[in-house]
């Protein structure tokens, strides 16, 4: 048996170092034993998903030396390789559990769940879909379907007993099959949910291993489901422990920088990023902390993995970038990363038109532009409050953080409108606006072109050094309470719509 291993990003934002994790520990045991990872896109929620993710998924994996035997970019014998470039197999697979009794069509409108699941949780019943549609005939079933409801396609759950599975971390595993949800397998639009789009594809691409989160470990029995209604035999599973905060709280963007082009970036070196990466849960026989890929692969043992949450620390990521810089690289080597990283011209030749207009000597540029190279300004909490109220620059910096994030592009003009709306919705002159954010941004008052600016940083510098204003706020006393954040949410709901977490 060739070992096959996948990892199957969503292209529906900034790509997360969670997804370059686990793509490392299933490179790691696919070279271990001799076979393949594949890198399968999965783009089944339509409405938020983008080539442009797609796209940054790919580079920043490659970046990090993560490569893939088969993806959408290289082919391969199991493509394609994008889920929205699959449904004939997925219709297949509905009509054979639908014919087997493994899935049925529900046709309860968002009223109705809404409802069952208040009724639910007053009672402290376990939230889950009551089987309603079960009951419809043959008969009832064309009518709805012809008279135009619409309907998606539950998985049956059996109403007692007991699922186990082995999962090659945890041993034995057991679920009582009264805690699982009839989950939706195929929404209203035609298109799978990640339960059966994912299972489908393991199989038709041979997938022998699926190494994956510790989240998934209770939809496991779904799938397991899943596989028994379309006569398979399922894989090996394999549920990773998630990386942490170093509060031990799941790794998130409010807390941590989470995207890899952030930590590209920000100066860090590929080879560190994966070395890290690598210890988050794991350590080489000889308990070394200082290896690459081809040092993990080589003596790769899943079973040595801890169970207990890693710590994403970016303190212990900084001091292993410095080893990587004084010992592992020559001279030569950092001042060309340093080239490529930024001194390079292409990069130069788009600060120096904003620069140009306010230089008097070559000396004046560095001075000017160190804020683009810079991890993050240093400022005080006063000169980034200045003539406003400490809580109203928190409110304004909160905004236009999860505006940013709802940003659908990423150029001056865009964002330039981006702010002209937050001036307007909030009734303050987009000047006294933008005052914050260019202390926040540059550390001055004074600085080159805000959208400019922040268009060079890019969407995580720029979300970044936001959130670290909105800390220094915080710490000093002066920034939002959780009653007024609360507050804060509500109206930014009612004024701009629902916002990304």
């Amino acid at each position: 048996m060739t070992v096959r291993t996948r990892i199957a990003p969503s292209p529906t934002g900034a790509p997360h170092v969670g997804t370059a994790y686990m793509a490392l520990f299933n490179l790691a045991f696919s070279r271990k034993h001799g076979g393949k990872m594949i890198l399968r896109i999965e783009d089944t929620d339509q409405s938020r998903s983008t080539q442009e993710s797609e796209d940054a998924i790919l580079s920043s994996l490659k970046w990090l030396g993560l490569d893939w035997d088969e993806g959408p970019d290289c082919g391969g014998d199991f493509g394609p390789y994008r889920q929205s470039e699959r449904l004939n197999f997925y219709k297949e697979a509905i009509q054979k559990l639908v014919d087997a009794g493994y899935a049925y069509p529900c046709f309860c409108n968002a009223e109705r769940l809404n409802e069952l699941r208040k009724q639910q949780m007053e009672n402290k019943e376990t939230p889950r879909y009551d089987g309603h549609c079960l009951s419809l005939s043959q008969e009832e079933i064309k009518q709805k379907i012809a008279a135009g409801e619409k309907y998606v396609y539950r998985l049956k759950i059996p109403d007692e007993g007991i699922c186990v599975f082995n999962d090659e971390l945890r041993g034995e595993v057991q679920f009582d099959w009264k805690q699982i949800d009839h989950q939706i397998i195929q929404k209203s639009d035609g298109f799978p949910t990640y339960h059966l789009a994912s299972v489908v594809d393991d199989h038709h691409m041979g997938i022998t291993h699926v190494i994956r989160g510790e989240e998934w470990i209770n939809s496991t029995p779904k799938h397991i489901l899943l596989y028994e209604g379309l006569g398979w035999r399922p894989p090996v599973f394999a549920h990773l422990p998630l990386l942490r905060n170093p509060d031990k709280s799941k790794l998130s963007k409010r807390k941590n920088p989470t995207s890899i082009d952030y930590y590209k970036d920000a100066g860090f070196l590929p080879e560190a990023v994966v070395n890290y990466l690598g210890m988050m849960g794991y350590t080489l026989p000889d308990q070394r902390e200082i290896f690459d890929l081809r040092e993990m692969s080589e003596t790769f043992d899943i079973k040595r993995m801890s169970l207990g949450g890693p710590i994403f620390d970016i303190a212990k990521l900084k001091w292993l970038n410095g080893i990587y810089l004084r010992e592992k690289l020559s001279s030569g080597e950092v001042l060309q990363r340093l080239i490529d990283w930024k001194a390079n011209p292409e990069f130069l030749s788009k600060i120096l038109p904003l620069a140009l207009k306010r230089l008097e000597t070559l000396a004046d540029f560095f001075p000017m532009a160190q804020f683009l190279l810079n991890d993050a300004p240093d400022y005080s909490s006063e000169s980034l409050v200045g003539k406003m109220e400490g809580g109203e620059v928190a409110k304004l910096l909160k905004i236009a953080e999860w505006e940013l994030e709802k940003a659908p592009s990423w150029n001056r003009d865009a964002l330039a409108s981006l702010f002209q709306r937050i001036a307007e919705v909030e009734g303050i002159k987009l000047k006294v606006v933008l005052s914050p954010f260019f202390v926040a941004i540059s550390g001055s008052n004074v600085s080159l072109p805000l959208f400019d600016s922040l268009e060079l940083l890019g969407p995580d510098l720029t979300r970044t050094r936001i959130r670290i204003a909105l800390e220094k706020l915080a710490t000093d006393g002066v920034g939002l309470s959780k009653k007024g954040l609360k507050k804060l949410e509500k109206e930014y709901a009612s004024q701009y719509g629902n916002r990304i977490d």
